[in-house]
């Protein structure tokens, strides 16, 4: 009955509406006021959960990309893209997911991503003769690859998630390969649709103006090289390198492009803090919600049943990849991630499954659920600023759905993946 009111309850208070957070703490206070647990244990586990150093990680690097995204650091990788691979056949789509990996590395944020780099694609990839619904569904899927790299917050949210036995800096280098085998999977995929629908070419861009774009894009991507020179040195750990990226972030902006006027830093700031705030709260709630699970023995009980039902890590990775591929469709990343880590970072030692290595699983799994109806925050964006139904976009995203299913079968059965880059550059 404690485990049915904890999840049955947090179930229902979702399915009426209330924010994910909020239900979370409305379940563990129902759990713990049935199972005679002080209501103050609760809320100490909340203030607890909100109150760690490495958190601050989060505010910081979220506040980094959104100085870079609103500051057109977007449009320029997108104009540096256009060097290496706009004379190509479908080179604009490529452009597309070049622009992407490279912002990915300065906004963490999937929606961020599509929200940027996809207001300067779209429209110039549906005014060069592409159909609008390719250019939507190449900008939503490419924008996957961002979840996987630093300054990715939800690798953050993991380690925390997994009471910090999982280092950060590790999850930042293991996402690496993945996310180089994702964008090169779906540059494949375009050139083949680009081949066969005989899209337009771009032109090539001459040698002097293609420095000049290197020169201007180089300012914003030296913060990819404070992040992870930094943390793979050893010479800041991932907070301080947060909150030296915001440091260099506001000088490129203001001082260097300054495509931001003083006027809109407020602004800027005060949508940064609602986002980091919402956050915070589920941070805080999920702890709680943890605690209560923790007490009810509801891992325990995950790990048994797993166990009895098969003792084959590569099928219990399977049942995994199943699970939250369907879960993934109804509910954000970030509040997945706290709900889930808990329940499956015991089972793990049972398996031998190293825990760098399924939370990278776990992301790439619910990333795809952002593109993913009936929720897909990540295709609702997509969909705004192509001027397109989700129902059209569900039905015509199908194709791309094969590179992301086979990169995260590749992901999960090899190992070495995801986790060679941080034996090798963290030992």
């Amino acid at each position: 009955m404690e485990i049915l009111i904890l999840i049955g309850g947090f179930t229902v208070v979702c399915l009426l509406g209330m924010p994910v957070a909020y239900a979370l703490g409305i379940a563990s206070i129902a759990a713990a006021l049935y199972t005679d647990i002080p209501l103050e244990a609760v809320m100490l586990k909340v203030a607890g959960g909100m109150s760690g150093f490495s958190l601050l990680a989060i505010p910081f690097f979220i506040l980094a990309g959104a100085i870079m995204a609103l500051g057109g650091m977007a449009t320029r990788l997108v104009n540096l893209a256009k060097v290496f691979v706009g004379a190509i056949r479908g080179g604009l789509a490529l452009v597309n997911i070049v622009a992407s990996t490279m912002f990915g590395c300065l906004s963490g944020s999937s929606v961020a991503d599509t929200a940027a780099v996809g207001s300067v694609m779209i429209p110039q990839m549906i005014k060069a003769g592409y159909p609008r619904l390719f250019a939507v569904n190449v900008t939503i899927s490419g924008s996957l690859q961002p979840l996987l790299v630093p300054p990715s917050h939800n690798m953050v949210i993991y380690s925390i998630a997994a009471g910090g036995t999982v280092s950060i800096g590790a999850m930042f280098m293991a996402g690496i390969i993945p996310t180089l085998l994702l964008g090169a999977s779906l540059v494949i995929l375009v050139l083949y649709v680009a081949k066969r629908d005989n899209f337009p070419k771009g032109e090539a861009i001459p040698l002097r103006q293609a420095f000049k774009i290197a020169v201007d894009a180089i300012w914003g991507l030296t913060t990819v090289a404070i992040i992870l020179g930094g943390i793979t040195s050893g010479v800041f750990t991932p907070t301080e390198s947060g909150a030296i990226a915001c440091v260099w972030a506001f000088f490129v902006t203001m001082f260097v492009y300054k495509d931001i006027t003083w006027a809109e830093l407020p602004m800027l700031l005060g949508r940064v803090t609602r986002t980091v705030g919402m956050v915070m709260i589920m941070i805080g709630f999920s702890i709680s919600f943890g605690y209560m699970m923790a007490i009810l023995r509801i891992p325990a009980i995950a790990t048994e049943f797993f166990v009895n039902i098969s003792h084959n890590k590569y099928m219990f990775l399977l049942y995994i990849n199943i699970l939250l591929l369907a879960l993934g469709t109804f509910m954000d990343l970030a509040p997945m991630l706290l709900i889930c880590t808990p329940i499956f970072l015991p089972i793990l030692p049972a398996f031998g499954i190293d825990p760098v290595h399924f939370g990278i699983i776990m992301i790439l799994n619910l990333g795809i659920g952002l593109l993913t109806p009936p929720v897909g925050p990540t295709m609702v964006v997509g969909c705004a600023i192509g001027r397109v139904s989700m129902e059209a976009v569900a039905k015509s995203i199908l194709i791309f759905y094969i590179p992301m299913i086979i990169v995260l079968m590749l992901v999960t059965y090899i190992p070495e993946l995801s986790l060679w880059l941080p034996r090798t550059l963290m030992n």
